[in-house]
């Protein structure tokens, strides 16, 4: 009876030791390399795509915060911000948020104006979606977008939300008041306002405010299907190129007992 020789692959083709994924022809099946030496190739190649796997992973979290928005993952936890804020001298029950250029795209392109708010230590900033933060379109948005957002899970959010000022008026450098009244004004921003939709029936209050030469529209909201809760406070204001808008929600649980705290929050808005 004939013997019968064992290959890999095929009797025409074996791995060619110097490109272990190129194949090369051989003259006689009996020719072709031994087992050990094909195992030991293989091994060799896994090595290499576990090491290129690894460098491609590593370089991914490397690339500048730019390319994906937000801070990178190792400063993306979620801290108290009693831990880092300073107390408010007004009153030690909160600390002081100040924005400054390095905490948003459009702080830097100076389309916004420092402003600053009050908040409880306990509270947590959360992420903002690059899509949300202003970032792909600075120096010149077309659309409002998210500058900061701040949470907790029993108390409510609050979140600061910029607008063009030619999207609410053609007059460079307008005032609140030089845009229109308070209805007007909500009418347009109500949207950021709930997340999704408005309806002026869901106006409870509002009212004027001035700090210095400052003035500040605010608004009390009923918002049952609103998507950032079913109680809403707003405050706006305009500097500058700009339309800056303060919200804190609350969910109906929230609301019964973080109600003087968001109240708080609103009034201690200034641009």
């Amino acid at each position: 009876m004939a013997s019968a020789s064992l290959t890999l692959l095929s009797p025409q083709f074996s791995i060619s030791s110097k490109s272990p994924l190129k194949l090369r022809r051989i003259s006689n099946a009996n020719q072709a390399p031994p087992i050990q030496e094909i195992l030991s190739l293989i091994n060799v190649n896994s090595k290499r795509v576990v090491h290129r796997r690894e460098i491609f992973i590593k370089g991914l979290a490397m690339l500048p915060v730019a390319v994906f928005g937000g801070a990178p993952i190792a400063e993306a936890r979620e801290v108290e911000v009693g831990s880092y804020f300073s107390p408010s001298a007004a009153d030690p029950s909160f600390v002081v948020f100040k924005a400054s250029p390095k905490d948003t795209p459009a702080l830097r392109a100076g389309n916004v104006q420092p402003y600053q708010f009050l908040i409880p230590p306990t509270w947590k900033q959360t992420r903002v979606a690059n899509i949300l933060s202003g970032n792909y379109c600075q120096p010149k948005c077309a659309e409002p977008w998210v500058e900061v957002k701040f949470e907790d899970e029993k108390q409510g959010k609050v979140q600061v939300v910029a607008s063009p000022l030619i999207r609410l008026t053609n007059k460079p450098n307008a005032s609140i008041e030089e845009i229109g009244d308070p209805e007007k004004v909500i009418a347009s921003l109500g949207p950021f306002v709930t997340g999704n939709s408005y309806d002026p029936d869901e106006l409870r209050e509002t009212s004027v405010e001035k700090r210095g030469q400052q003035k500040y529209y605010k608004y009390v909201l009923e918002t049952p299907f609103a998507l950032t809760g079913a109680h809403n406070l707003a405050k706006a204001t305009a500097k500058g190129s700009t339309v800056v808008l303060f919200v804190a929600s609350a969910s109906d649980k929230q609301w019964s007992t973080s109600q003087k705290t968001l109240r708080a929050m609103v009034d201690s808005f200034e641009v």
